[in-house]
C-alpha cells in the first residue's frame, strides 16, 4: 500500500500546485511571441533622403545597374577597358614561356629540390584549408588583369634567375630576401628621395621590397622543408 499512497500524495501535490499557479492567457502568449516587422523595410538608392537624386529617374533603363552598363558598353566597344581581359594564353605562347621553362630545366630542378607531383597533390588540401583556393576563385578578374600581366611579362627575366636559384636551393632565396630587405634599409638610412616627388625612396620602394623579401623567405623555407 505504501507505493500507492505515495503515488496519490504526489498526484495531489501536483494538482494543488497547478491550482495556485496563475492561468496563462493564450492571447497574451501569442502576442508575446509574434515577430515584430518593420512597417517600411524598402531600400532606396537615395537612402530615403528627399533631397537626394533618384537613380531610377535620372538614369536610362538601358544602363541602369552594373550588369546593364557592362552589356551596353560591350555593344558600343567590344574592346573596352571595363570588360577587357588580359590574354594569358596568347601572351604565354607569344613570349615562348613554355619553351624557355623547358630549356632552363625549371621543372626538373624543382623535382631535385623535392617538389614532386605527389607532394604537390598533398599541398592542395592545405591550400584549401588556408582558404587560398577560394581566394583565387573569388578574385579571378583581379588576378587575370592585375597579377598575371606582371608575372607573365616579367617571366622572360625571372625564369633564368629562378632556374639559377633552384640550382643553389633554399639559401639562394634567403639571400635574395636579405638583399631586398637590406636595400630598403639602405634607402631609409641614406634618406634617399624619389626625384620630383620628394617622397622617401625607402617608403616607396618598401611597398615592393618588403613583400618581396617576405615572399622569398617563405619560398626558401618551403623549399628547405620539401626534402624533410
Amino acid at each position: 500500500m505504501a507505493p500507492i499512497s505515495s503515488f496519490l500524495t504526489a498526484s495531489f501535490l501536483v494538482v494543488s500546485t497547478g491550482a495556485f499557479s496563475p492561468a496563462s492567457n493564450p492571447t497574451t502568449t501569442k502576442t508575446s511571441i509574434r515577430p515584430t516587422t518593420s512597417s517600411n523595410s524598402r531600400l532606396y538608392e537615395n537612402f530615403g533622403f528627399s533631397f537626394a537624386e533618384d537613380q531610377v529617374e535620372n538614369t536610362p533603363q538601358l544602363i541602369l545597374g552594373e550588369a546593364n552598363y557592362k552589356k551596353w558598353l560591350n555593344s558600343v566597344d567590344p574592346n573596352n577597358m571595363l570588360n577587357r581581359q588580359y590574354p594569358v594564353l596568347a601572351r604565354v605562347r607569344e613570349l615562348g614561356l613554355l619553351e624557355q621553362t623547358a630549356e632552363l630545366g625549371v621543372l626538373s630542378k624543382l623535382e631535385k629540390q623535392g617538389l614532386t607531383l605527389q607532394k604537390a597533390e598533398q599541398l592542395l588540401p592545405l591550400l584549401e584549408d588556408l582558404g587560398l583556393l577560394g581566394l583565387v576563385a573569388n578574385n579571378q578578374q583581379l588576378l587575370i588583369n592585375g597579377v598575371a600581366p606582371l608575372a607573365i611579362e616579367g617571366a622572360p627575366l625571372i625564369l633564368p634567375l629562378l632556374a639559377g636559384a633552384l640550382d643553389v636551393g633554399a639559401p639562394a632565396f634567403y639571400a635574395a630576401a636579405a638583399g631586398a630587405a637590406g636595400l630598403d634599409a639602405f634607402l631609409f638610412a641614406t634618406g634617399a628621395e624619389v626625384p620630383f616627388l620628394g617622397l622617401s625612396a625607402g617608403a616607396v620602394a618598401g611597398l615592393v621590397l618588403v613583400p618581396l623579401s617576405v615572399a622569398l623567405a617563405v619560398v626558401g623555407g618551403a623549399i628547405g622543408n620539401l626534402k624533410n
